[in-house]
């Protein structure tokens, strides 16, 4: 999109392995202008355009409904490809880590809210959907310190519901269509409802494990640390075993005679009978 190469615009100039393992350095190395970003940057300006259309000549031109519709589908469709190129070429960067999940919000979002405000959606459905993705959100800003919660089928499941069911409201349907798309709805509200209550549970039970884990690791730090510094007994063992082997040395070299006894007790060194050998050796001289 620059004209640079890579290796200018911040990537790593070779070709990346297609399935290939994320590396640190990879992920610093990725390009900002990548064919994923730049999908994700189609879909944040897609949300403005959308809304737009939908709105235009008053928000119930069928012809305008539909040019809103293929604004929507356009970006449903780049939400499906941008994270699976990043992750398949690799091409994940900070960026793309921060804007595709607010542009999938983003866009989900700004149709709930608009179809309701035309009266064509019920507020309620818009309540529940935008409360849930909102509360998942803060939830896993609350355990990413302890576990990442991976998107589970149900949540893609429940995505596509979404989808589906939004783009059918976005399109001027009357008949046996506006009958279905009102239950295709009612089943992304359900998958909503049920996919949240599961991320809420497997938030718990990670957080709880997590905690237990540290709580487990810092445990056996201080044992190890109590093991490393020694109980009290064997300390004054040792210091009896060296104050011994201190006094051997010095009662040996003051007698001047080999073979004489120094008595050990309690820690400190007895000479008696090396200075009696001593004193006895001078009288004979």
């Amino acid at each position: 999109m620059t004209g640079a190469p890579a290796s200018a615009a911040g990537g790593s100039g070779a070709k990346p392995v297609r399935g290939g393992k994320l590396g640190t350095a990879a992920v610093n190395q990725a390009s900002l202008w990548n064919i994923a970003n730049i999908l994700t940057m189609v879909r944040l300006l897609l949300v403005p355009g959308f809304v737009l259309l939908l709105f235009h000549n008053g928000g119930y031109d069928p012809v305008w409904r539909s040019f809103a519709w293929a604004a929507f589908a356009v970006a449903m469709i780049t939400d499906l490809f941008d994270g699976h190129l990043a992750r398949a070429y690799n091409l994940v960067t900070d960026f793309g880590k921060i804007a595709d999940p607010i542009a999938d919000k983003a866009i989900m979002g700004a149709a709930l809210v608009s179809l309701s405000v035309l009266g064509d959606l019920p507020w309620w459905i818009t309540g529940v959907i935008l409360a849930r993705e909102l509360g998942i959100t803060l939830m896993r800003f609350w355990v990413i310190r302890h576990a990442v919660i991976p998107a589970s089928r149900g949540g893609k499941l429940k995505t596509l519901a979404q989808g589906t069911a939004a783009g059918m409201y976005v399109l001027v349907l009357t008949g046996p269509l506006a009958t279905l798309r009102f239950w295709m709805m009612m089943v992304a509200v359900v998958l909503t409802v049920v996919t949240g209550l599961d991320y809420v549970r497997q938030a718990v039970v990670l957080r709880r494990r997590s905690l237990a884990a540290e709580r487990a690791a810092v445990g056996r730090t201080a044992e190890e640390l109590n093991e490393a510094a020694g109980s009290p007994g064997a300390v004054a063992a040792d210091a009896g075993a060296s104050g011994a082997t201190d006094a051997g040395a010095a009662g040996v070299t003051d007698a001047g005679v080999p073979g004489a006894a120094v008595r050990v007790s309690g820690g400190s060194t007895a000479v008696e009978p090396a200075v009696r050998a001593r004193d006895g050796a001078e009288a004979e001289r």
